[in-house]
């Protein structure tokens, strides 16, 4: 993190709360300065140190700087989240759609996965609920989604370390807004074929719907081949972003060692906060125009505005509508071979380099 930035956090959370303030008590003393609970509380979640490591360092205790975190993820949450944590509004998605479509999946918003977060403070009771065969500890499951430049733009925690992808799935937020008819609208063509609904590349483990892409387990076919090394590569941008949120915050690489789950997601929300804040801060117009291909033809992705505004009423059948859409068997098949020719008429198309 730069210096600015670190230091407009400080300066946005002096104005939240008075606790990021300066303070003398009766005998005219100085109290800890903001610069101090900040660093305090950048210092765990970056190195992921317990609270009573910086007491000689910062000249704060062990509670101070447990209540410092506390309250540092709080005001993170509150005044850069709904930013800096939002649904990709019109000119979002345009721009993810045009780096999709630059990079031989038109229509491609993200990738999804989910990543697990070992929960060492997790009650005895609860432990059978949050351990998986294959994890061996206890965790929490955080579902994401991830474009191209490393910026999450969901985020869902919470779920239980015994579930796989499909039960977060379907506890999750991810589709709401499609389902309401919030999310902005998208009409794209692949291979000739017109799709008005946008999707993420997953792995094999999810549904056949129309929203995801998914590789091919088993490739025959010269075509088949190309597509899965090609969906398989962008997939990868997940796994980068999540690989980057623990190096920068190592706090999610070491067991969580907080009692209460409402923290932890606190704890992890901000994390990915600023975690955006970072990659908007070390973004350059050259980083952006790098993913573009300005040889392309031009784009025929269009978004037009959401079919209803939040304060629109939006009946139960329309839901059950989108909501058949969303899981359309039939048009994941479609836009799967509709995309396999896709990238092999364009593979045939580029011009080779020797």
């Amino acid at each position: 993190m730069s210096r600015p930035l670190f230091l407009r956090i400080v300066d946005e959370l002096g104005k939240w709360s008075d606790y990021f303030t300066t303070k003398v008590d009766a005998l005219n003393r100085q109290g800890l300065t903001p610069l101090q609970k900040c660093t305090a509380a950048i210092r765990q979640l970056a190195n992921g140190s317990a609270a009573d490591h910086l007491d000689e360092y910062l000249k704060l205790g062990e509670s101070t700087a447990l209540e410092a975190m506390k309250m540092f993820v709080q005001g993170v949450i509150e005044i850069f989240g709904g930013h800096y944590l939002r649904r990709p509004t019109m000119e979002d998605a345009e721009r993810l759609l045009k780096i999709g479509e630059s990079r031989g999946f038109p229509g491609m918003f993200g990738s999804i996965d989910c990543m697990h977060w070992h929960w060492e403070r997790c009650p005895n009771a609860w432990k059978g609920q949050f351990t998986r065969g294959d994890q061996k500890v206890p965790t929490i499951i955080l579902e994401a989604v991830a474009s191209h430049d490393l910026w999450i733009w969901h985020a869902f925690f919470g779920v239980a370390g015994s579930n796989n992808d499909i039960n977060v799935l379907n506890q999750s937020t991810l589709f709401i807004d499609e389902l309401k008819g919030h999310a902005p609208r998208v009409h794209y063509m692949v291979n000739g074929n017109q799709y008005n609904t946008g999707y993420y590349l997953a792995d094999g483990i999810y549904p056949e719907w129309a929203v995801f892409v998914k590789s091919i387990s088993l490739p025959i076919t010269e075509k088949d081949k190309l597509f899965a090394q090609e969906q398989e590569s962008k997939r990868k941008d997940i796994e980068r972003a999540f690989g980057v949120l623990r190096r920068r915050f190592c706090i999610l690489k070491r067991p969580a060692r907080l009692y209460d789950r409402g923290e932890l997601e606190k704890v992890i929300r901000a994390c990915i906060i600023l975690h955006n804040m970072i990659v908007e801060d070390e973004k350059t117009e050259e980083n952006i125009e790098e993913n573009l291909d300005l040889n392309e033809t031009p784009s025929t992705t269009t978004v037009e505005a959401p079919a209803f505004s939040p304060e629109d009423y939006v009946s139960f059948d329309r839901i059950l509508e989108n909501d058949a859409d969303i899981r359309d068997t039939s048009t994941h098949k479609q836009l799967k071979k509709d995309l396999i020719e896709h990238i092999w008429r364009r593979s045939r198309a580029r011009p080779n380099i020797s």
